[in-house]
């Protein structure tokens, strides 16, 4: 049997190739070139409460205000204990020896409550007050 296009066969087997190969070297790119990105942990996003879903936003925006509730009166509990501290020390020539001494001696009118969870502690030799967690 004789074609009548010889070179037409290997046209179109030359096309074939071509295509597949083009195909194939098209998904391996694709593929291969896509970036991927390591999900974060909780450190890196210092305790993120976001968890992307639209329907649970209500739920983690309240989270995260009720995180920087806490934050913020950690801060100025911290704040004005240091400065009751500071005045005590400069007035009396000593650091207290402890926070109820503060009160007592009218530099506050009272101690404040820590957050929930939290305590207060404070170091007489140095005159140092942090809230740190129980």
């Amino acid at each position: 049997m004789k074609l009548a296009f010889p070179g037409a066969l290997a046209h179109v087997s030359f096309v074939m190739k071509n295509t597949v190969l083009f195909s194939l070297l098209l998904v391996l790119a694709v593929v291969g070139c896509s970036k991927k990105e390591a999900k974060p942990t909780a450190s890196a996003t210092n305790e993120n409460y976001s968890s992307g879903n639209p329907v649970t936003a209500p739920v983690d925006y309240l989270g995260a205000i009720a995180k920087a509730k806490k934050s913020s009166e950690k801060t100025i509990d911290t704040v004005a204990l240091n400065q009751a501290v500071q005045q005590f020390n400069v007035t009396e020539g000593r650091y207290p020896k402890d926070l109820n001494e503060l009160v007592t001696e009218k530099y506050m009118p009272r101690l404040p409550e820590p957050p929930y969870g939290m305590k207060i502690v404070y170091e007489a030799s140095t005159g140092t007050v942090k809230v740190v967690p129980k």
